[in-house]
């Protein structure tokens, strides 16, 4: 290839030469959204997995799992880990955040694990956290549950649940209604004639009380369980629920000292008025006899209103002698209020 006076190379054929604006504007949009696809998928918040009513569902019954994510998904997906088959949709419920995915009869093949994950227009979700699902009911016997040393727990001591079967198992299981965590699961040991697993909680909080059931199963179908254990209640006593009982207690008191105060206060308030109002009915009833100097001084009230004494002078003048022999005119009372 032969250059150029100026050493630049010679323009090619048309359309081979350099590439246009317009062409390289194209190219660059598109690495773009590849790269940017790329790295948006995978990346949203991964949904939330449960199943209702529970993870252990007996033999025939149905149950619904449902999956959360966020608003804006545009469908849902749930898949069985160790399946083959495809991945079961469902477009989101309102508001669009979640979609149910329902199991109309429990048998042996619904158990294992599952996950979801859920597609928006910005992208694919993370995988869910595994649920697992597992089936009572499956194998014979019924295992016990006891607590030990006592039924009745204190916060800060130790217990222990003891979860036990006549019958050969390999592992039991020990499930809190309500609680988000997994079971807790122990490998059974032979012991007094009877398979059993010490689950120990210490120390003791109230969030372990609540009520417990433990299943038995074996190594060869880890999701397929006994029948339940008879429930046991595991009371707490102490902790948070005793201090919400003193605090109530100054708060109750200083409301009602203030409601007696308020009583006292209007009592008060009705005696001076009652005195005051005896004590004006009594002044005006009272007529002074002629000639008779009284000195009245009103009674200190209690009330701090009533601070002012009065003193009522009554005189008499005789009037002075006619000069025309008449007998001399009635006397005249003049009656005298001085105000301190």
């Amino acid at each position: 290839m032969s250059l150029q006076a100026d050493g630049k190379l010679p323009p090619g054929p048309q359309g081979g030469g350099a590439m246009t604006p317009t062409l390289t504007a194209l190219l660059c949009l598109g690495l773009s959204v590849g790269v940017r696809t790329q790295v948006q998928a995978g990346t949203l918040p991964k949904p939330t997995i449960w199943a209702e009513p529970g993870s252990v569902i007996p033999w025939g019954r149905p149950v619904t799992i449902w999956c959360q994510g966020t608003l804006g998904a545009q469908e849902f997906r749930l898949h069985k880990e160790g399946s083959l088959a495809r991945w079961d949709t469902q477009r989101p419920l309102e508001p669009g955040d979640k979609a149910t995915f329902s199991i109309s009869y429990m048998t042996e093949h619904n158990t294992g694990r599952y996950r979801c994950y859920y597609h928006s227009l910005t992208g694919r979700s993370q995988d869910s956290d595994a649920l697992v699902l597992r089936m009572s009911g499956w194998l014979r016997g019924i295992p016990s549950l006891s607590v030990q040393p006592g039924s009745m727990v204190a916060s800060g001591q130790s217990v222990t649940l003891l979860c036990q079967s006549r019958i050969s198992m390999d592992t039991f299981l020990l499930f809190k209604e309500g609680a988000a965590h997994p079971p807790l699961r122990l490998r059974s040991k032979f012991q007094g004639g009877q398979y059993r697993a010490e689950f120990s909680l210490s120390p003791v909080t109230a969030a372990h009380g609540g009520t417990y059931r433990c299943y038995s199963s074996l190594n060869t179908s880890p999701y397929l369980l006994s029948q339940p254990s008879d429930p046991l209640k595991l009371p707490v006593s102490g902790g948070a629920p005793g201090l919400r009982w003193y605090v109530n207690v100054p708060i109750t008191g200083s409301v009602a000292f203030v409601v007696i105060v308020l009583l006292l206060l209007l009592l008060i308030r009705y005696l001076c008025q009652e005195r005051r109002r005896k004590s004006d009915a009594a002044e005006n009833d009272t007529q002074p006899a002629e000639g008779v100097q009284l000195d009245h001084q009103a009674a200190p009230s209690t009330c701090p209103q009533d601070v002012t004494h009065s003193t009522l002078r009554w005189e008499t003048i005789a009037a002075p002698p006619s000069r025309s022999g008449e007998p001399p005119a009635e006397p005249t009372l003049y009656a005298t209020l001085a105000i301190h």
